[in-house]
């Protein structure tokens, strides 16, 4: 019986012992699982950086909409990942409120320029609907949008 006693007793500390091998690697794992996350955000900054920068470069609203709205899922993706497991990976309070702060700049950053991608659209479709217009002659080149002014005006010759 004693043996007994011992030899269950020698097997629950082993298998603790392992369980707690395993928890550690697996709690390892988990935290290193916000890495993904972090690399994705970091490739979208760079994309935004680089379509923002340089003389020829240039991203247009609705490019940039897309870009920050995907940055924006990331940041949400990686503020619940870090909410939830602060405490478990032992993540620094710093970092914590750095990345809720950027969270907030991209949020706000992406609003304004999805706004403007939208009033872009909305100038280029009146843009085409007037083109469209003119060419069909129902608009002219008037000031009230009649035919406009044609032939010519002889300016008085003397003393005025």
């Amino acid at each position: 019986m004693r043996v007994t006693v011992a030899a269950l007793a020698g097997s629950l500390l082993g298998a603790t012992l392992l369980g707690g091998a395993a928890q550690a690697q697996a709690q390892n794992a988990e935290c290193g699982a916000i890495q993904k996350t972090l690399t994705e955000r970091k490739d979208i900054v760079s994309k935004v950086n680089a379509a923002s920068q340089g003389k020829k470069a240039k991203i247009t609203a609705a490019a940039a909409c897309t870009l920050f709205t995907k940055l924006q899922a990331n940041g949400t993706e990686g503020l619940k990942w870090i909410t939830a497991n602060k405490d478990w990976c032992s993540i620094p309070d710093s970092f914590v409120e750095g990345f809720k702060a950027d969270h907030g700049r991209v949020s706000t950053l992406r609003t304004k320029v999805c706004q403007a991608a939208v009033q872009q659209a909305a100038m280029e479709k009146k843009a085409r609907a007037m083109a469209a217009q003119q060419q069909q002659g129902g608009g002219g080149g008037g000031l009230l949008g009649g035919p406009g002014l044609t032939g010519s005006f002889r300016v008085p010759q003397g003393a005025l």
